[in-house]
């Protein structure tokens, strides 16, 4: 395994409490092209260095990361300081105006924990807010980039919860380095180059003159309406005092006060529409008391085996931890890995069965995931044994079943399941963004953060906070658009995705810890919408059963499907004998669709020697950086 050398320093910033961050240091990096083969049957991944590792999907976070660790922080500590980081770097994809799920596993308890910082609906809503005045559905353009899509953000809430339970430092100087790289500017990477001009394309960075809101990002990232390019230097002055005052004045400013009061009166922004009573229908519902009120939760992960391995991920309101368990037992029963019985990880059979799991996933998660906090959510049907097998049975290794329906759990769960007559069909997919972002990062005690954190769609509403530099998300259009509930044993549906008042809408986000026994060997994580859940399925076969090293499972092509009876879409750099062998056996393929599946940011500790390596995935130009040397003072955990 080959490292480069070379060093950086941090320049000092004005904002309070930085000296911790003052430092020339010397950090080993690993390239993406450093790939070994896998070499012992029982450890997945490679070996690499004893000091922590920070994995990203953008080199100027994956630093302030580095940097944090450098100085003895701990990786709570690094995570909050990227994250804050990845809104100035990657303000796309994710930032303070929105917010996520963050998995600690902590070395010293071997405890395994989610922070989840989701985004609520506000008090004033309810399950009609997305129909119009005739009663059919606002279009996804149309309400994701309007206020009425804005969730109550959790992320600000998130990370001080996190820096209060187990970081070593305060909110400030997790703050510092964002602090300093809206303030001073950076070269735009061509990751957001690519995305300015896409913004700009689609209409999320709108030009809607007289809606003052809609023009302030395009002020930010396309003045005169001219793109900045990759290169170019961006300073965020905004979001730096922004910054300074939230690390000067504590948590509770964001969510109180004249901040509270911006971000109301920005969600009240809709986009222009011939009908001025539908106008208003897209305006936000949130209040200033919806802020207040806001609380992260500490929840225990979803859990299961497949194979010998222990798999931890998100839970709900998250369905990507339970979808990703259901879909690896769906698989457990077929000799993955196996090319004797034809199913190599270059067999069409394999991503035959693989794509059968999914839709059977997705399935299921369409009518019974959602907010566990408000509807039921039957995790112990969805993967009691006996419905595994039942479900797993439909898969049919020679061709594709025709239809998909969900099945119906409650059977395996409680007493209820035994009156259903017949559960609805799955509603529409719900249209989810494709981009987030995920970066995973391990302390050299062994603390594990994986954290996948968005503003929903790539730049969420579009609707930037003036005079505050941030971004709103567009997450309540994560619920249904239109209303599921229906109570008939005849055509049931429990509504689980359906909006309510303080709900949090289903998500697709999948942090994600494998143990071996009690044993922590690798984690990771990915961006994309419902493609996660696929993203995450298709790198934990990768290694499990595959056998490959976690680069090249990060780096093998990918195919999701994301819906019982749509299309799926493939990477191109597939071979195109699969996709034929594919449609031979009846599957559907989506051209037109992106060529490109998530982003996984994975670390990995070799069970034999404790040593660690990470990996980054190219997709989105990520970087994985390692320490060979431990800090001089140790983590508190």
């Amino acid at each position: 395994m080959t490292t480069t050398r070379f060093s950086f320093r941090v320049k000092k910033s004005r904002a309070p409490r930085l000296s911790v961050f003052y430092l020339l240091i010397t950090i080993s990096v690993l390239g993406s092209s450093s790939v070994e083969a896998r070499v012992h049957d029982h450890s997945i991944g490679v070996p690499g260095v004893h000091g922590g590792v920070v994995s990203t999907s953008e080199e100027e976070a994956t630093k302030v990361g580095a940097t944090i660790l450098r100085q003895g922080g701990n990786a709570i500590d690094a995570a909050a300081a990227v994250a804050f980081a990845l809104n100035v770097v990657e303000p796309q994809n994710s930032g303070i105006g929105g917010g996520g799920f963050m998995m600690v596993y902590l070395a010293k308890t071997k405890e395994t924990l989610v922070i989840d910082s989701r985004e609520t609906a506000p008090a004033l809503a309810d399950p009609n807010m997305f129909l119009d005045i005739k009663g059919h559905p606002f279009s996804f353009a149309v309400a994701s980039t309007s206020g009425i899509s804005v969730g109550v953000p959790g992320m600000v809430r998130g990370i001080a919860l996190a820096l209060e339970k187990w970081g070593t430092m305060s909110l400030a100087q997790a703050l510092a380095p964002a602090i300093q790289l809206a303030s001073e500017g950076f070269r735009i990477s061509h990751h957001l180059a690519e995305d300015i001009h896409m913004g700009l394309k689609n209409g999320r960075l709108a030009h809607e003159p007289g809606n003052a809101a809609f023009e302030e990002a395009r002020k930010v990232f396309a003045p005169k309406g001219i793109p900045l390019k990759q290169n170019d230097m961006l300073v965020q002055s905004d979001l730096a005092n922004t910054f300074r005052f939230i690390a000067q004045h504590g948590v509770d400013t964001f969510y109180t006060d004249e901040m509270a009061k911006a971000i109301v009166a920005t969600q009240r922004h809709a986009r222009t529409t011939s009908n001025p009573a539908n106008q208003k229908k897209l305006q936000g519902r949130m209040t200033t008391q919806d802020l207040r009120n806001y609380r992260p939760v500490i929840r225990k992960p979803v859990e299961g085996m497949y194979r010998k391995y222990r798999i931890a991920s998100a839970p709900p309101p998250s369905s990507g931890g339970l979808t990703l368990l259901y879909i690896l037992k769906l698989l457990e029963r077929f000799p993955l890995g196996d090319k004797t019985q034809g199913f190599g990880n270059e067999s069409a059979r394999t991503f035959h069965v693989l794509l059968e799991a999914m839709r059977l996933g997705f399935a299921d998660r369409a009518v019974w995931m959602g907010d566990g906090d408000v509807v039921p959510v039957p995790i112990e049907g969805l993967l009691h044994p006996k419905y595994i097998t039942s479900r797993s049975g439909r898969i049919n290794p020679e061709k594709r079943q025709p239809t998909i329906t969900a099945g119906n759990p409650l059977t395996f769960a409680t007493s209820q399941g035994n009156h259903i007559l017949k559960i609805q069909e799955s509603p529409p997919p719900v249209h989810e963004g494709l981009h987030t972002t995920h970066f995973t990062i391990i302390d050299h005690v062994g603390n594990i953060v994986t954290y996948t954190n968005t503003i929903e769609s790539l730049w969420g509403t579009g609707l930037m906070v003036p005079g505050y530099g941030f971004l709103l998300n567009n997450e309540l259009t994560d619920f249904n658009l239109v209303p599921t509930l229906n109570t008939d044993q005849q055509d049931f549906n429990p509504g689980a995705n359906d909006v309510a008042p303080g709900k949090r809408p289903r998500s697709s986000m999948a942090p994600t810890i494998v143990f071996q026994e009690n044993t922590p060997i690798t984690a990771y994580g990915s961006p994309g919408g419902p493609t996660i859940i696929n993203s995450v399925v298709n790198v934990t076969i990768n290694l499990i059963d595959h056998h490959m090293s976690i680069q090249e499972a990060i780096d093998a092509p990918r195919l999701s499907q994301t819906s019982a009876n749509g299309s799926l879409i493939l990477e191109g750099q597939f071979n195109p004998v699969f996709a034929n062998q594919l449609q031979a056996l009846g599957h559907n393929i989506d051209k037109k669709a992106q060529q490109k599946i998530g982003a996984v940011q994975a670390v990995v500790i070799d069970e034999s020697s404790g040593t660690q390596y990470g990996a980054a995935d190219q997709r989105r130009g990520g970087r994985a950086i390692s320490l060979s040397q431990q800090p001089s003072s140790p983590p508190l955990f």
